[in-house]
């Protein structure tokens, strides 16, 4: 196999954040239910955005949250997803490229505008998102470059994506050109709404090989299997899939193959700010782990590392550095 040129590809949504601070009373009056994540339409934003308190802006999207932290930890990372030439597609691409990330994807002249999520956090850290998916959602099998996936030691594939029927197929041309050049394909399962529509086809990607590392967290796993039994639907993930990772916030998490059943807990935090971005900042630790080839508790020390980080301040990506935080707990040289 030829060496790679990016350690970990992602594709994903491209998508700007806009966050700020609320209370239940705004949830409430807004119609809002806490915690949840609903998309809607550009006049949905707009209103949003006009009744909600000031903001801060920052590219994000659950992949390319991930594909930075990655390269925060110092993988060679790149990144693909749709924007459009817009103002926030000029934020977004500027904030991934200033992070390390290579991001090559050809902005869109027309149709809709850059997507945008408006995440409100409630002081006890909860947050309700809601997305406006835009130009994200017309990636199509013609933005994948062939040549740069088989250059790429993982190729990591957003769950919220699989919705439209180019992005499924730009994810399916993208797991072919990385099984064909020898590489592994990660998924992140994303949201239990999203396991709701998409069960079947979840599951017949990872019992298909076409996806080899499959992230989940309690609920999306639950939902996967339609019990609420963890440790039965557990099971049966080992099954399914070659490695299994699911996250279980301050329970730490619990990695599967054929061969091992491991939990890891998770890092102490002072205190809790805002828990967006947290199973995004998990997998790129846990893959930055898998492409320096090291050992599965290992890569999922460094996921909890990484989410503990993300969540004790707003936003979701990385304030302090990755790779300091993990040689400073000796997980790195």
């Amino acid at each position: 196999m030829t060496s790679a040129t990016y350690d970990v590809l992602a594709i994903g949504n491209a998508i700007v954040d806009i966050l700020a601070h609320t209370n239940d009373e705004f949830l409430g009056a807004q119609g809002m239910s806490k915690g949840s994540m609903s998309l809607i339409d550009e006049a949905r934003a707009a209103a949003i955005y006009g009744a909600m308190g000031p903001a801060i802006e920052i590219s994000g999207g659950s992949a390319a949250n991930t594909i930075v932290g990655a390269a925060d930890f110092g993988a060679r990372a790149a990144f693909v997803g749709k924007v459009k030439n817009d103002q926030l597609g000029a934020v977004f691409s500027h904030d991934i490229r200033a992070a390390k990330v290579a991001f090559e994807t050809r902005a869109a002249s027309d149709g809709p505008a850059t997507a945008c999520c408006y995440i409100l956090v409630t002081p006890d850290g909860e947050r309700t998102m809601n997305t406006y998916l835009g130009a994200a959602q017309n990636l199509h099998p013609d933005d994948i470059d062939p040549a740069q996936i088989a250059a790429s030691s993982v190729t990591y594939l957003e769950g919220y994506l699989w919705d439209p029927k180019d992005a499924k197929d730009a994810f399916v041309k993208a797991a072919s050109a990385a099984h064909a050049a020898g590489r592994s394909v990660a998924l992140t399962l994303s949201d239990a709404f999203c396991v709701d529509r998409y069960r079947g086809e979840f599951l017949d990607l990872m019992r298909k090989r076409t996806v080899d590392i499959v992230f989940a967290n309690e609920a999306e796993l639950t939902s996967l299997y339609e019990t609420k039994d963890f440790d039965g639907a557990l099971a049966q993930f080992r099954k399914d899939v070659v490695t299994g990772v699911v996250t279980r916030s301050e329970k730490g998490c619990v990695v599967v193959s054929k061969d091992e059943v491991g939990a890891v807990p998770s890092f102490p935090v002072e205190k809790v700010v805002d828990t967006t971005g947290a199973g995004d900042l998990f997998a790129s630790g846990f893959l930055f782990g898998v492409v320096r080839g090291f050992p599965m508790k290992k890569s999922a020390q460094l996921g909890a590392l990484a989410a503990a980080e993300v969540i004790q301040h707003l936003g979701a990506r990385p304030q302090t550095s990755l790779r300091t935080l993990a040689q400073a707990k000796g997980l790195l040289d």
